[in-house]
């Protein structure tokens, strides 16, 4: 897929990033994993993120993300694949050449390992990221690896398949003025935690989608939050953040980490064998799962 395909398909719809399922030994565990992919395309999601943020890439090894994406290309159909990037340079780049290999439409850029860069640092970083692979190339924008409108103006400008920019660090002013700056130059999405408790501000600073983790196992719920945010049924809106997302906020925020650990307990309660966390992450307690099973037990998946 072109750069400027997948620059499309990121700003045409809601968007997800699935759990990656392990075996009881930790392992990757592909008829899982495709099965849940298949269900989740089902939904008419144009983009899947793999071995993205909730698909615990900070725990996947370089090797294991390449049968990771064709795991998911195999099983997506018509929805696009995005593989996760990240760590120091070098890595990164390992990572991007063995995904586009198997056959990712494009890359998310996480943020790099444990340091803090300066903003020509984060440059260099990017731009030989983007100009190691011929895909698209989105950056994420949280934490270690925020950048300034002016860096992220450069790299547009050294790298044409820099096409989309998601934020996670939740300084609505810093990203307004990105997309003052940069306008249709980039797609731009929202990808703060439980993205949804924040769409509406990230709407009005210029972000047409964001990801959804519980789209992983409540995708009917999270498309139609997204339908009633985009026409403006701010009452819909309401209503599914005080009965769903309000309550799995409590429940993600008991732990560290709860927001990829909350994530694939869902989708195990859902019927998938997505298996465990990897360490350092922990999983739900008995009672936080039976937490989240009365929770989405409105949203059953049937078969």
């Amino acid at each position: 897929m072109e750069p400027q395909d997948i620059k499309t398909r990121l700003g045409s719809g809601l968007l997800s990033f699935p759990v990656t399922h392990f075996d009881a030994q930790g392992a990757f565990l592909p008829d899982s994993y495709q099965s849940h992919i298949e269900w989740l395309a089902g939904y008419d999601a144009p983009v899947l993120f793999a071995a993205g943020g909730t698909g615990e890439f900070f725990s996947l090894t370089p090797g294991e993300i390449p049968a990771i994406v064709a795991a998911a290309k195999e099983a997506a159909g018509q929805t696009a694949i995005v593989s996760g990037c990240g760590y120091g340079t070098e890595i990164a780049i390992e990572i991007a050449r063995g995904a586009e290999k198997a056959g990712a439409d494009g890359i998310l850029l996480l943020p790099h390992y444990l340091i803090d860069a300066p903003q020509a640092g984060l440059y260099e970083h990017v731009r030989r990221v983007c100009q190691s692979v011929g895909i698209g190339v989105m950056v994420y924008n949280r934490d270690n690896a925020v950048l300034r409108p002016d860096t992220l103006a450069r790299l547009c400008e050294a790298c044409p398949n820099l096409v989309g920019f998601k934020d996670g660090s939740g300084d609505i002013g810093l990203v307004r003025e990105v997309t003052a700056k940069l306008g249709d130059r980039l797609t731009y999405l929202g990808g703060m935690p439980t993205a949804e408790l924040f769409a509406e501000a990230y709407l009005g600073a210029g972000f047409t989608t964001y990801s959804s983790a519980v789209f992983n196992f409540v995708p009917a719920l999270a498309v139609k939050f997204y339908k009633a945010l985009r026409q403006g049924e701010r009452a819909a809106c309401e209503k599914i953040l005080l009965e769903f997302f309000y309550p799995f906020m409590a429940i993600r925020d008991r732990q560290k980490g709860y927001a990829v650990s909350a994530i694939k307990a869902g989708v195990r309660l859902q019927g998938f064998a997505a298996g465990k966390v990897r360490s350092p992450l922990c999983d739900l307690t008995a009672k936080e799962e039976a937490m989240l099973d009365a929770l989405i037990a409105p949203y059953r998946r049937r078969g």
